[in-house]
C-alpha cells in the first residue's frame, strides 16, 4: 500500500505545481514573442532577395547594424520588468505603471539620440563592413530609413518590460504576431507594388514598428488612466531608470563582445570554419530563445515575490526554474545530437563545412544543460534587480574568455577548439551566477531595491 505523503512533502509538491503553472503561463507566450522578432529580418531577406544580389548584400550589412543598435538597449525591457514586477508584488499598480512610463520616456530619449547618430554616419558604418561598391548604396539606403524606426523599437522594448512586469506575456505575443504580419504585407506592397525596391522594405519595417509601438502605448495609457498614474515625463524617474539599466548595458555589451570575438576568431580559421560557425551560432541562438523564455518568466515572478516581501517564495521559484532550465537543456542537447543528420544538410551541402561543423556541434549539445542554468539564473538575478553583480560577472567572463579564444588559431586549434572556449565561457557564467544565487544576497525584498 502506497504511503500518503507527509505534510512537508505535500507542501513541496503543491509549491512546485504552483510554480510550474506560473512558469508555463508566462514562458510559452514569451517564447512565441521571442521567435517572432527575428522573423522580421527573415521576411525582409526573403522579399529583398528577389530584387537581386546587390540588394540582398546591402540588407545583409545594414540589418545587423540596425539589430545591434537596438539590442544593446535591451535593458529597457529587463530593468523595467524587474522594477514593475516589484511594485506589482507590493500591491501598488499605480506606482508600477508610473515606473513603466519612466522607461518609455527613457526609450524615446535614447531613440532620438541613436537616430541622430546613425542617419548621418550610415555611409561610414557601412564602410566599416567593407561593402562592395554595388552593395554599399543599398545598405546605406536601408540603414538610413530603417533607423527612423529605432525610437519605436525602443518603446516596444520598454512597453514589453511593463507588460512582463504585470505578469502579462500574452499581449506581447499578439503584438509581435500582428507586427510580423503587417511587416510582411507592407514590404510586399511597397517593394513590388509601389516599386520602391529596398527602400520600400525599410519603410515597411518602420511603419510596422511604429504600429506596434502605438498598440503598446494604447495599452499602457489605458492602464495608467485606470489606476490614476501620471503620463508626464519625470526627470527623477527617468534618471532612476537609466541608473538601473546602466549595469545591464555593461552586461549586454560584454556579452556582445564575447560573440564578436568568437566570430572574429572563426573568420581567421578559414572560410569553412566561419561558415560552420555561423550555422552553429544560428542554432545556438534559436535554442537560447527557448531557455530565455523561462528566464523572462523568472524576471516577472521573482520581482513579484520580492516586492511582496516573500524571500522564501522567490528562493523556491528560483530553484524550480533552475530545474526547468536543466531539463530543457538536456532535452535540447539530445535533440541536437539526434536531429543533426536532418538539419545540417538544410544549411549547407558543402562536405568540408559539414565535417567542420559536426564535432563542434557536439560540444554545443553537451553544454546545453549548463546554458539552461545560466539563462535561468541570469533572468532570476535580473528580476531581483541585481544588475551591478550581473555586470561584474559578465566582465569577469569576458576577461577569462578573450585570451583563451584568441589563442585558438595560434595553437592550431580549429572550430571545435573555439566552441570549447565558448563552453568555458558558459561554465564561468554558471559559476559566477551560481555563487550569487547560493549566497542569497540577491534576496532583497520591498517595492524598490
Amino acid at each position: 500500500m502506497k504511503q500518503a505523503p507527509t505534510a512537508p512533502e505535500h507542501d513541496r509538491r503543491t509549491s512546485r505545481h504552483r510554480h510550474d503553472r506560473e512558469i508555463v503561463s508566462l514562458a510559452v507566450p514569451a517564447f512565441g514573442a521571442l521567435v517572432a522578432e527575428p522573423l522580421f529580418v527573415m521576411a525582409d531577406s526573403a522579399i529583398v532577395g528577389h530584387l537581386g544580389t546587390p540588394q540582398l548584400a546591402g540588407l545583409g550589412i545594414a540589418a545587423p547594424l540596425l539589430t545591434t543598435a537596438v539590442s544593446i538597449f535591451v535593458f529597457l525591457a529587463y530593468a523595467t520588468t524587474a522594477a514593475v514586477s516589484r511594485r506589482v508584488g507590493a500591491g501598488d499598480l499605480r506606482a508600477a505603471i508610473r515606473q513603466g512610463m519612466d522607461g518609455i520616456w527613457l526609450a524615446l530619449l535614447l531613440g532620438a539620440v541613436v537616430v541622430a547618430a546613425v542617419v548621418p554616419s550610415a555611409p561610414w558604418l557601412v564602410g566599416l563592413f567593407g561593402a562592395s561598391e554595388t552593395a554599399a548604396p543599398y545598405a546605406v539606403t536601408y540603414l538610413r530609413i530603417s533607423a527612423l524606426g529605432i525610437p519605436a523599437m525602443l518603446v516596444v522594448l520598454a512597453s514589453t518590460g511593463i507588460l512582463r512586469g504585470l505578469q502579462d506575456t500574452r499581449k506581447p505575443l499578439y503584438v509581435a504576431i500582428g507586427g510580423f504580419t503587417a511587416n510582411g504585407a507592407l514590404n510586399l506592397g511597397l517593394v513590388y507594388g509601389a516599386g520602391l525596391g529596398i527602400a520600400g522594405s525599410a519603410w515597411g519595417t518602420v511603419i510596422a514598428q511604429f504600429g506596434m509601438a502605438a498598440v503598446y502605448l494604447t495599452v499602457v495609457v489605458r492602464g495608467a488612466r485606470r489606476h490614476g498614474a501620471s503620463l508626464r515625463p519625470d526627470l527623477a524617474g527617468i534618471r532612476n531608470s537609466a541608473q538601473a539599466g546602466a549595469p545591464l548595458l555593461v552586461r549586454t555589451l560584454s556579452l556582445r563582445a564575447v560573440l564578436m570575438i568568437a566570430t572574429a576568431v572563426a573568420a581567421r580559421l578559414g572560410d569553412a570554419d566561419i561558415a560552420a560557425h555561423q550555422i552553429i551560432l544560428s542554432l545556438w541562438s534559436l535554442m537560447a530563445f527557448a531557455l530565455d523564455a523561462i528566464a523572462i518568466a523568472g524576471q516577472g515572478i521573482i520581482g513579484r515575490y520580492l516586492g511582496a516581501g516573500d524571500a522564501k517564495g522567490a528562493k523556491q521559484a528560483c530553484r524550480r526554474m533552475v530545474e526547468w532550465g536543466i531539463a530543457f537543456g538536456v532535452l535540447l542537447g539530445v535533440l541536437v545530437v539526434a536531429a543533426r543528420p536532418l538539419f545540417v544538410p538544410l544549411f549547407t551541402n558543402d562536405h568540408t563545412v559539414q565535417q567542420t561543423l559536426l564535432p563542434a556541434l557536439l560540444v554545443v549539445a553537451l553544454t546545453q544543460p549548463i546554458a539552461g542554468v545560466v539563462f535561468i539564473l541570469d533572468g532570476v538575478l535580473m528580476g531581483a534587480g541585481d544588475g551591478p553583480y550581473l555586470a561584474r560577472a559578465m566582465l569577469v567572463t569576458l576577461v577569462v574568455f578573450a585570451p583563451v579564444a584568441l589563442v585558438v588559431p595560434t595553437l592550431g586549434g580549429g572550430l571545435t577548439a573555439l566552441w570549447w572556449a565558448m563552453a568555458l565561457m558558459m561554465a564561468v557564467r554558471m559559476l559566477t551566477l551560481g555563487l550569487r544565487a547560493r549566497s542569497g544576497r540577491w534576496l532583497v525584498t520591498g517595492a524598490t531595491r
